[in-house]
């Protein structure tokens, strides 16, 4: 009597192992090509908003400044880049100077530039000093520990009643110092340009560093007109974003538009 025989050949079972290995692969490809577009999508979404976020934020911080500033004239306890000829509590003498600031390695700051505005109360009027209105001070700054950048305000100790408040570092938080604001996460680098209000570049190099006997230094070395020179500024922030799936990172770039500075 014949007996019927079930199962599969050794041949038909490696194809069929075959077979399921290769449509696993697929399924596995298709699951982490999906997943590496979504989290690019996501990447490109938080890193929209965070342009938007930081392009306002800047715009409005310098649409009131009265100008750019060398360096703080009001002392900060906690500068995180120190000037040595000028003391612990200023920051570095920085001039206009079209440059690409890079972001420091974590636990550095570089300051990007600094500015002053109009001291207002909580009504919003200027906190006068006679005729002229006192002045606030403010660091834009890169923090290389967690890639952001940010501004640190100097208020003006003779402002009573001003709305603003001096700010601080993480480490001194506190009810009366609050925390640095950030304007944007995720920072590879900072451009910066100067210009006229005609729209020329400002020439950097008609003034050279000299040496203590009023000599300039050999080689030369370009330091830039005064802030004052600086009528128009523009800024471009380049933000880097590494993908949570797959190896790929994506860098996006921010383009200030040209803000018209008080100053000019």
């Amino acid at each position: 009597m014949n007996r019927k025989q079930d199962g599969f050949t050794i041949p038909e079972l490696l194809i069929m192992m075959i077979v399921t290995s290769i449509l696993t692969v697929a399924v596995i490809s298709f699951s982490m090509n999906y997943w590496s577009a979504a989290a690019k999508l996501q990447n490109s979404s938080e890193s929209l908003v965070s342009r938007l976020n930081a392009g306002d934020a800047l715009r409005d911080a310098l649409n009131v400044s009265s100008g750019l500033i060398s360096q703080n004239s009001i002392p900060d306890s906690h500068a995180g880049y120190t000037d040595p000829a000028a003391g612990p509590s200023y920051w570095l003498m920085l001039h206009a100077q079209p440059k690409t600031i890079p972001m420091p390695a974590s636990g550095s700051i570089t300051p990007i530039f600094y500015f002053q505005s109009p001291s207002v109360d909580k009504s919003r009027n200027f906190i006068l000093n006679g005729v002229q209105s006192y002045q606030d001070e403010f660091v834009l700054y890169l923090d290389g520990k967690t890639k952001t950048l940010k501004l640190r305000s100097l208020i003006n100790p003779s402002a009573t009643n001003d709305r603003l408040k001096t700010s601080c570092p993480p480490a001194y938080i506190s009810t009366t110092c609050p925390a640095d604001k950030i304007f944007a996460e995720d920072v590879a680098s900072v451009d910066t340009k100067f210009f006229s209000r005609s729209g020329n570049t400002i020439d950097y190099t008609s003034v050279v560093q000299k040496d203590t006997n009023g000599n300039p230094v050999v080689p030369a070395v370009y330091i830039g007109p005064d802030y004052p020179s600086a009528e128009v500024i523009e800024l471009t922030i380049h933000l880097y974003r590494k993908s949570t799936v797959g190896a790929g990172s994506y860098t996006s770039n921010i383009v200030i538009v040209r803000v018209a500075l008080r100053n000019g």
